[in-house]
Formats: C-alpha cells, sequence, structure tokens
C-alpha cells in the first residue's frame, strides 16, 4: 500500500482546495411580476413559468 513521504503543506492542500468554494447562485427576473428568481424554475410569486401559469398561488 502506498504511504506518503512526506505530509502534505498547508500551501499545498490549499491549492488543491482552490476550486470547492461556494458561488452565489444567479437569479433572473420574472417578465410577469418583476420578482427575482432562479433562473429555469417557475416563480414563486406569480406561478408562471415561460408565459404560461403553471400553478395557482394563492395571494396573502
Amino acid at each position: 500500500m502506498a504511504v506518503p513521504k512526506r505530509k502534505t503543506s498547508k500551501s499545498k492542500k490549499n491549492s488543491r482546495r482552490s476550486h470547492h468554494g461556494v458561488s452565489v447562485a444567479s437569479l433572473s427576473v420574472c417578465p410577469q411580476c418583476g420578482q427575482k428568481k432562479k433562473p429555469h424554475t417557475v416563480c414563486e410569486e406569480c406561478g408562471y413559468y415561460k408565459g404560461k401559469e403553471v400553478i395557482q398561488v394563492e395571494s396573502e
């Protein structure tokens, strides 16, 4: 079984993990109501997707 000869340094370990960061989720604007929403999803405020009503949303 292979065993490392030397301890992995902090800089080598952190350089390897440089791509593990979490990025901010992108948002788009709903053309119906103008609220921000995730792209390619139904708007939670009005229930529309691609100009068609997909779900009925109860207004408070």
